[in-house]
């Protein structure tokens, strides 16, 4: 989300999405973003730009990420945008046999097999961190997510930003999950990608932490409590001096000082840019009342202890919207004071952020209530299965996932 001017809270958003690139017939894993990011005179490039959006590699081959070329304050036309480029890569793979999969983890790949790590540029780094932790495996090649990068001009706002993202994120992934499936099996999560995502680095704590971030409210207090600590940590490891610590850092939500920008790594990608980006606009509506402070005030969002959200957090990961929310002060600022189930929070505050912005909530109005009446994209999977994980009934509901992501429609068992 690089810029010349810095921006100020909500004046544009940069989104990326990340889809796995699957053969057209077997829907099994094919390294192909070779094709897609070679240049007009045939190099191959980490990133090429179409329009409005850039097309960028990941760390394997067979992720292909799509982000805003920018900042952009319009989510509608970047909707849009997105999805006419899915077409255009759908159409360049075809020519290979092959198209582009949603959800946030492929149902079936095997990682220790069909893992190719990307080897051109910034390969050298991506060698790194395959011989530290190991990248061959499910929460590394296996994984496709949605990243929201929100602005902040200040220590000011970021204080207020990095407060109110922390405060909301815990119950994230009760609206977005999409990765209960792996190895052929129900896992028993709704979200076990960010099963995996706190996992993948716990060889070095300080990376990921508990993913949700810490209480930290200035540049340098982020500085020395978090990029230090993760350079200190780093450093046995990193002889070659290739490892960043500013880009090191894992937590489910990143500061980016050097961007001016916050970075939401959370959501797990749904099945259409559509469903994508509304759940992009009811977050930052969400975001805009926090930081406003007129429903629950900057001291209450502060005063929660990563320890606590990340109970609540973990509870969201495993169960989707179904969730249970029990911790008595977390309902106390919500504005409960009973146990509630996380679909109802979402309902709520779906009604909460169409009252307070009704231009900016009411064109997404239709897909967030389908998403929240029908489930998460994890759950509408688990109905579409009925009980039956047999690779020929698993091909048919990813089949029509697929679909979904070409035709930018909303996937309803």
């Amino acid at each position: 989300m690089a810029t010349k001017t810095r921006l100020h809270l909500f004046e544009a958003f940069g989104v990326e999405l990340e889809y796995m690139i699957v053969k057209d017939d077997s829907l099994n894993v094919t390294p192909l973003a070779e094709v897609l990011l070679r240049g007009a005179e045939g190099m191959i490039q980490g990133e090429i730009e179409h329009g409005d959006i850039a097309w960028s590699n990941e760390l394997v081959s067979h992720v292909i990420e799509l982000k805003s070329n920018g900042p952009k304050a319009d989510l509608m036309a970047l909707s849009n945008a997105f999805h006419e480029n899915v077409v255009c890569i759908n159409e360049q793979l075809g020519t290979q046999g092959a198209r582009l999969l949603p959800t946030a983890a492929h149902p079936w790949m095997n990682p220790s097999k069909e893992t190719t790590l990307w080897p051109h540029e910034s390969g050298e780094i991506y060698e790194v961190y395959d011989r530290i932790f190991n990248c061959k495996g499910h929460g590394w090649s296996n994984l496709q997510s949605t990243h929201i990068n929100l602005p902040f001009y200040d220590d000011e706002e970021f204080s207020k930003l990095h407060t109110a993202i922390r405060f909301i994120m815990p119950l994230i992934p009760a609206l977005t999950a999409s990765s209960p499936i792996l190895n052929g099996k129900y896992t028993g999560y709704q979200d076990r990608r960010l099963y995996y995502y706190e996992l993948n680095q716990a060889r070095i704590p300080a990376i990921t932490g508990k993913v949700i971030p810490e209480r930290i409210f200035t540049k340098h207090g982020y500085q020395k409590r978090v990029y230090d600590k993760i350079a200190s940590a780093i450093e046995p490891y990193n002889s070659g001096g290739l490892l960043d610590p500013i880009w090191l850092n894992s937590r489910g939500a990143i500061a980016r000082f050097d961007r001016g920008a916050i970075e939401i790594r959370v959501i797990d990608i749904q099945e259409c840019p559509k469903g994508d980006l509304a759940i992009v606009a009811l977050v930052v509506a969400v975001l805009k009342i926090l930081v406003a402070g007129k429903w629950i005030s900057f001291d209450v969002q502060q005063a929660h202890g990563t320890s606590e959200l990340y109970h609540v957090f973990k509870e969201c990961v495993k169960n989707g919207s179904d969730a249970i929310i029990s911790d008595p002060e977390y309902l106390k600022a919500l504005g409960y004071t009973n146990h509630q189930k996380a679909h109802t929070v979402w309902l709520d505050l779906i009604d909460r952020t169409m009252e307070a912005y009704p231009s900016w909530m009411q064109p997404w109005s239709d897909v967030l209530r389908s998403i929240v009446n029908h489930g998460t994209l994890a759950e509408r999977i688990i109905k579409s299965l009925n009980g039956d994980f047999s690779r020929e009934e698993l091909h048919a509901v990813y089949k029509k996932l697929s679909g979904c992501l070409q035709t930018n429609s909303l996937f309803v068992p």
